[in-house]
């Protein structure tokens, strides 16, 4: 899934984005909060961490304007400052969650992914499709009760394909959030990776789960 994270603290800003993409989330970083804002005007987030206290345009503009436009991205605000009033603040204007500096990274995570199965139920504890299981707590993927080893931006796209089971995803929408704004859309990357995935997941398995779209994507399921 692709995360905006916008912090103006650079070193928080790059331990945050390391972080989330260890947990195999695609993540895009904006240090101010017109980088921000602009980013999440031309780009699809799953989820967007943000600074209180940001240069340009502060948090909470930032999220009275994207409300205005009557958007559900579940928001987590950031704050060194413990006050209840910010708090409060922030959750009135749409905010969804608050985290006050310092904070555990495992604890952003469990909220990161509780947003997540509240707004949308495919972001379930454990995923299936036939025989096909994805963890993504432990991370842990297998079929027919046998483990397969995947690279962290194999199992993003299969956890990307796998939460959209049954449905036919073009392209873009895998460039959107598998990938983030440093992708380049002119080369076969996906096709490529799409290759790799099929190897593990299908080669020595029936049946086949990963079919081509032809002209439009790829879909994730069992051919009845």
């Amino acid at each position: 899934m692709r995360i905006l994270v916008v912090e103006d603290e650079k070193k928080l800003a790059s331990f945050l984005k390391r972080g989330l993409e260890e947990e195999h989330y695609a993540v895009d970083v904006a240090y101010d909060g017109e980088e921000g804002w602009y980013l999440s005007q031309v780009n699809d987030y799953d989820l967007i961490i943000l600074d209180i206290m940001l240069p340009q345009m502060d948090g909470f503009t930032f999220c009275r304007k994207l409300r205005s436009q009557q958007r559900d991205t579940p928001l987590i605000l950031l704050t060194a400052r413990d006050a209840v009033e910010d708090r409060v603040t922030g959750l009135n204007l749409g905010a969804d969650d608050y985290l006050v500096k310092p904070f555990a990274f495992a604890e952003l995570l469990a909220r990161i992914r509780a947003l997540l199965r509240r707004k949308d139920s495919r972001f379930a504890v454990r995923l299936q499709v036939a025989d096909l299981i994805l963890d993504p707590v432990s991370h842990r993927v297998s079929r027919a009760g046998k483990p397969i080893e995947l690279t962290a931006k194999e199992y993003a796209l299969l956890e990307f394909l796998m939460r959209h089971a049954g449905e036919v995803v073009t392209r873009t929408q895998i460039a959107e959030h598998v990938w983030n704004q440093d992708f380049d859309s002119d080369t076969n990357v996906i096709d490529v990776y799409i290759s790799y995935l099929r190897q593990k997941i299908d080669r020595d398995f029936e049946p086949k789960l990963l079919h081509t779209v032809r002209g439009v994507g790829y879909v994730l399921r069992e051919e009845p």
